[in-house]
């Protein structure tokens, strides 16, 4: 089906008296509408704001307030946000506000998602990786201690093909590493702090959905909270102790698009939220003092 936009780019003209013909449909929403040989001038920001319009209107983004309702009744947040936990059960009674939000993400055509704006692209799939990893966990109730026991595999939770996105049946891990990780073009490690996969150790499940317009400020305060949670991130008497997500992820904090960092420099950027002083930040940069990950703890992440 064409899109409103390239249909007006056929039949929007000039004839020879400087006059403009517009033909349109819109279908169902608007069955038959002409605007015939019109004078120019008066019709040029008419036009204008049409074109806009149903343009927009054809790349119109998914609503995120099902998924975002569901977070604000069932995500009881902790530690000022440093970590959150999941009433598993209370999503489970309302099951089906989750399953129309994921068809509503299932239905998203490839061609309209690679025209948003990468904001709404980004934010769209963090929101489609912490909604179908939640559906995954509610598959296993009740009684599942941790998302590892998912399948006889290794891994297996994030390898299973369940995910039904841009007419394909893919798994979790095909939309971390093989799109927002593997697309090559967010380049955001702050990723990192926004995608949950139901456990303990994970960053926090946010009480609300991404968007758009807002991801900037919602990965800032999800990369702060988390490096601010001692329990996790902590300066030690000879050595940083870090989360096993720098270690996992090491290059994507080392890498951002056409430039290359070390993950010193991001280290050093959150300082203040790690607890390092000037001196100590020095000693991390001269290798007098060293970095060690913390254990992880794969816990589900369940209200208890």
């Amino acid at each position: 089906m064409k899109s409103i936009s390239a249909y007006f780019a056929q039949n929007l003209r000039v004839d020879s008296s400087w006059y403009w013909e517009i033909q349109y449909s819109v279908g169902q929403i608007i069955p038959e509408l002409e605007i015939e040989m019109m004078p120019v001038k008066p019709l040029i920001p008419l036009t204008i704001a049409i074109l806009w319009g149903f343009s927009f209107w054809a790349v119109a983004q998914v609503d995120h307030s099902p998924w975002d309702e569901l977070l604000e009744r069932h995500v009881k947040v902790l530690r000022d946000g440093q970590a959150s936990q999941l009433d598993y059960a209370g999503v489970l009674r309302e099951s089906e506000q989750l399953t129309r939000y994921l068809g509503q993400l299932s239905a998203v055509d490839r061609g309209d998602f690679d025209a948003w704006s990468l904001e709404d692209q980004l934010a769209f799939l963090i929101n489609a990786y912490n909604a179908w990893t939640v559906e995954l966990v509610l598959q296993q109730e009740p009684g599942l201690s941790s998302i590892r026991d998912v399948g006889l595999l290794p891994k297996a939770a994030w390898r299973r093909k369940f995910v039904n996105l841009f007419g394909e049946q893919i798994s979790l891990d095909e939309i971390e590493h093989g799109m927002i990780r593997g697309w090559d073009r967010y380049y955001e490690p702050r990723i990192h702090f926004a995608l949950n996969c139901a456990a303990i150790g994970c960053p926090a499940l946010r009480n609300e959905a991404y968007i758009g317009p807002r991801l900037e400020q919602q990965l800032e305060e999800a990369t702060q909270r988390f490096l601010s949670d001692r329990t996790r991130n902590y300066p030690g008497a000879d050595r940083l102790y870090l989360s096993p997500i720098f270690d996992w992820y090491r290059e994507d904090f080392e890498e951002s698009g056409s430039e290359s960092h070390t993950i010193l420099d991001f280290l050093a950027h959150y300082s203040e939220q790690l607890g390092l002083s000037r001196n100590e930040v020095y000693r991390l940069g001269a290798g007098s003092r060293g970095i060690r990950y913390t254990d992880y703890d794969w816990g589900l992440n369940r209200v208890p």
